[in-house]
């Protein structure tokens, strides 16, 4: 049975009754000082699908850990968007719900539908575009980067660098995806990037389902989720995904003897950002508000920069100095202002693919 809203918010289960469940902001516990006793009191933070080499979130976790003894608990680090939104809407009321989301554009709309979020504005709220927030704070952009080919560059004689070169017949049994489009943001992107590359646009993915569906027929794609143990393995020598996960895998398998290359398609640019909301059901609020809290710190920021990815403040940051100079000097160079799809073009870009995907390499 569904809780009742709290009054003038719509938006908190009336099983969470604690002060921090409520805060808007640090201000409405008493600031800062506050809502870390808060949360250390608390003890805990229940985050899903946060892998240690996505966007750095290893680091991410561990220092937050060491910085406030507050532990986190990272449940299926493998996961997907779809399911980290499935445990966010079946565990309500349990202690085991999940506190806070990183969860892709579509996704994180779901949950704001599900009547899943605590709106909580972040110190920093104000320094963050207007474009990349809710207005009202129920979710904003984390961090983002693009859609790029990773390439065993020991595994094949030469690295493509767009999409139409993934057709080709030396790629054979060699291209993979980073799960499942139709639960994964990553996979569901790279569709994207692909319906740019072959004549489609933000109204129209069909082309990027048409290009899939070639590159199965031709034998090209491998119908296994790409990742760090997958490219060990030699499973997935090409892996269409973010850059950031891309040149993360580039560093740590150096080590391994893996010369792994990556670019951003040429003919298929797309970029994207992540967001981050706290669940209106979270066992922990206050831990889940001071998490965002260091996740918008120039702390937190340059972690995720030094995994590569592009923090939401980047720009202030860079205008302020507070910008790791080192790791943003490392991001890869891209030409053009991206663009991103609306609200609308997404919804109707997510429901081609539910429809279109198993059709086309099924």
């Amino acid at each position: 049975m569904a809780a009742p809203a709290a009054a003038g918010c719509g938006y908190a289960p009336a099983a969470v009754t604690s002060k921090a469940a409520t805060a808007r902001s640090a201000a409405d516990l008493g600031g800062m000082a506050a809502l870390v006793k808060a949360a250390k009191k608390e003890g805990r933070l229940n985050v899903y699908a946060l892998a240690p080499d996505w966007a750095n979130y290893g680091e991410m976790i561990r220092t937050f850990e060491r910085k406030y003894g507050i532990r986190v608990h990272n449940e299926n680090p493998g996961g997907t968007s779809q399911l980290a939104l499935g445990a966010a809407d079946k565990r309500r009321g349990q202690d085991r719900a999940v506190d806070a989301l990183d969860l892709g554009t579509a996704f994180m709309r779901n949950a704001r539908g599900k009547r899943l979020l605590a709106p909580y504005k972040v110190a920093e709220w104000q320094h963050v575009p207007a474009a990349q927030k809710q207005a009202d704070g129920a979710y904003l952009d984390n961090y983002g980067g693009y859609v790029s080919i990773g390439c065993d560059a020991k595994a094949v004689k030469r690295c493509p660098t767009t999409f139409a070169e993934l057709l080709d017949p030396q790629y054979k049994g060699k291209v993979a995806l980073n799960g499942n489009p139709t639960e994964a943001s990553a996979a569901f992107s790279a569709v994207f990037a692909a319906a740019l590359a072959n004549g489609g646009s933000l109204d129209d993915i069909r082309p990027g389902l048409d290009f899939f569906h070639k590159l199965k027929q031709r034998g090209n794609f491998v119908p296994v989720q790409s990742s760090l143990a997958t490219i060990r393995k030699g499973e997935t020598p090409i892996s269409v995904d973010w850059d950031y996960l891309n040149l993360g895998y580039a560093r740590d398998l150096k080590s391994k003897g893996v010369d792994w290359h990556v670019a951003v398609p040429s003919d298929g640019q797309y970029a994207q950002y992540y967001n981050q909301g706290v669940n209106a059901y979270a066992p922990h609020p206050a831990a889940a508000r001071l998490w965002l809290e260091f996740l918008y710190s120039p702390e937190g920021q340059n972690i995720w920069l030094r995994g590569y990815s592009r923090p939401v403040l980047l720009d202030r940051m860079e205008r302020d100095g507070t910008a790791d100079k080192p790791a943003a000097a490392r991001l890869p160079a891209v030409h053009g202002t991206p663009k991103f799809p609306t609200p609308e073009q997404e919804d109707a870009a997510k429901v081609a693919v539910t429809e279109g995907w198993g059709k086309a390499v099924g």
